[in-house]
Order: structure tokens, then sequence, then C-alpha cells
């Protein structure tokens, strides 16, 4: 049985191009990540079906949310690296960054990514706090995201002082994200950014989903993000 039937046919239905070499490079990843995560707390999916489909799937939907893939993209609290390692292979021209507070995740991320060939990634063993008010990462990412890390009124403080201006924020959320949307509207402008919208996305083999979409629209005010620990303690 080919547990990767349902992002082949996802490919299909939206006319991704995954290639042989892609399919063997994930399957390694997954492979990967079982083998580590019998010493470390990786992740707690480890049903091979249940990887593919809230790992491997739930990062390429990603794909067809974009038209040319971004130049460059930072995934905060990147944990074992879902999804920005999925992403580096199937866009080899975009310059990922991923940010985990957590040692032995990063070096999880460093392995696969070297074992892999991923020469577009860079691992950063950080807070999103710290590495905002970094000259080399404030305001230079064309797309910033985080899965599961945060409620949007912190995760917008995290994100959008890493997006350039121009850039966006992506941020996956449950099938009805609007009452948590709304409470973070405020935060949304203070840190500059605009809601685009939400887009519904209905994959066979996965459970609702939808992504906030945030335009930069301004620069992001010097005092953001506040100190480690605030933005999840203080929401905006």
């Amino acid at each position: 049985m080919d547990v990767f039937a349902p992002v082949r046919a996802y490919a299909v239905a939206e006319s991704l191009a995954l290639s042989d070499q892609h399919y063997v490079q994930m399957a390694r990843y997954l492979e990967l990540m079982r083998e580590w995560n019998e010493k470390f707390n990786l992740t707690a999916i480890t049903d091979p079906d249940q990887m593919v489909s809230k790992h491997v799937l739930d990062a390429l939907t990603y794909l067809a949310l974009w038209s040319n893939p971004p130049t460059s993209l930072i995934d905060v609290g990147a944990g074992a690296g879902i999804p920005g390692l999925i992403l580096a292979m199937v866009w080899p021209e975009t310059q990922i960054t991923l940010v985990e507070s957590i040692g032995k995740k990063c070096t999880f991320m460093r392995h696969v990514a070297s074992e892999l060939g991923l020469s577009n990634v860079t691992v950063i063993n950080d807070r999103a706090e710290s590495i905002g008010h970094h000259p080399d990462h404030r305001e230079h990412y064309h797309l910033a995201t985080a899965r599961a890390v945060a409620d949007l009124r912190t995760l917008v403080e995290y994100l959008l002082p890493l997006c350039q201006p121009n850039g966006v924020v992506y941020a996956p959320k449950g099938p009805h994200p609007d009452a948590e949307v709304a409470g973070a509207k405020v935060a949304m402008g203070r840190l500059g950014g605009r809601l685009r919208d939400i887009v519904p996305i209905v994959v066979a083999g996965l459970d609702g989903r939808s992504m906030v979409r945030i335009d930069k629209v301004k620069p992001t005010p010097a005092e953001f993000p506040r100190a480690p620990g605030v933005p999840s303690k203080r929401p905006l």
C-alpha cells in the first residue's frame, strides 16, 4: 500500500509538480523522524499514515496558495521541521530559515537538511522574540509562518516583525478561526499588519483547516517584539 496516496491525489488535484525525488526525500524524512523520536520527543504522531497526512500533506497545502514560490521563508517554532523542511524540498530556490528554541530539535533538523541535501535551509536555535530584533532577520522575509505555536494575538507579534515590506504572514488555523482573528485585529494594526483573508483548506485526508493571511503594510514599531515570554503572557 502506498502511504503517499493522499499526497499524490492532492498533487494531481492542485497541479503540483512533485517528482519521484520529492517522494524519496519525504519518505526518508519521516523515517528519520521515527528513528529520532525513539530518543527525543519530536512528535506525538508516529503512525505512518497519520505522519503523511498530518505532517506532509498539511505542509503541502502552502503550495496551492502561491503562484510562484516566495524568495525567503521563516518558520518559527519549527519543532521537527513542519512545514519548513517539506517546503524546502519542493521550493529549492527559496531560502528557508527554521527557528526553534529547543536544541535537540535543531540538531534533528540540521541532520535532516544535511542528509537530504537541503542547502537552502538554515536552522537557528533561538526564540522568536530575539530573532525579531536581529538585523539579519528583522523585516527580512517574504513569508513568515508558524504552525500550532500560539494564539493569533501572540503569533503576530512573533511573525510580523520578521516580514519585509509587502511580505505576508501565513497562520494555519482550524476551520473556524473567525473569533481568534477578530481578537487579533488590534495587534495586527499595531505591528504593521492587515488581514488579507481567511482561506478554507479542504483536503481529503486532513481535518478541517484554514489559512489566515496577513499582509505587512507598514514597518513594525521598534519596541516589538517585546522581551521573551511577554507576548504569550500579555498578548496585545
